[in-house]
């Protein structure tokens, strides 16, 4: 069995939207996102992007174009010489308390039982307390981005010092091991 680096996408890999990403054009990649993934790719770690994405649920955008975006981003990410082992996106809402959607652990499980992943040298890199609190009951360590929501979510639930980017925290994966 692998080790596996958990993304969250928004606020980790792309801009977060307040409107939610609604289509191709509200996507904006995070500085040195692309980069840092294309230096992984080439690792043991399976690279998989773990999502919430309740517009879907809340009737804003459709499945099939939050599929369509969510197909494109792997796209880039593999034009720029990186790779995306899976992606598993929830596409409910807080309210339907759903097993996929983070805090819960369900899509990290999922890619567990489907990849043959070690979560205990696994790592979940989120901007959000609830991305945290997903990799943790997956039995993963978990490391803090301050891009997206990460430096309000630091300050709003003391979680200590994070990583400045996508990119720092990739150093310190690749550093430390897992």
């Amino acid at each position: 069995m692998r080790p596996a680096i958990f993304l969250d996408r928004d606020g980790v890999i792309i801009e977060n939207r307040d409107g939610y990403v609604r289509s191709w054009g509200d996507v904006t990649f995070i500085p040195g996102a692309l980069e840092s993934l294309a230096a992984m790719a080439a690792t043991p770690y399976a690279i998989v992007i773990a999502t919430n994405q309740a517009g879907v649920g809340r009737g804003l955008i459709t499945l099939t174009e939050a599929e369509a975006i969510n197909e494109r981003l792997c796209d880039e990410i593999i034009r720029a010489g990186g790779r995306v082992d899976r992606l598993y996106m929830c596409p409910h809402r807080p309210e339907d308390e759903c097993e996929c959607r983070k805090p819960r652990p369900g899509m990290l499980r999922r890619a567990a039982y489907d990849l043959a992943l070690d979560l205990s040298r696994s790592w979940m890199i989120g901007d959000a307390l609830t991305d945290l609190q997903a990799g943790k009951a997956a039995g993963a360590h978990t490391l803090l981005v301050l891009t997206g929501r990460g430096m309000a979510q630091k300050k709003l639930h003391r979680l200590g010092d994070g990583y400045p980017d996508l990119p720092a925290v990739l150093e310190h994966i690749r550093l430390n091991g897992g």
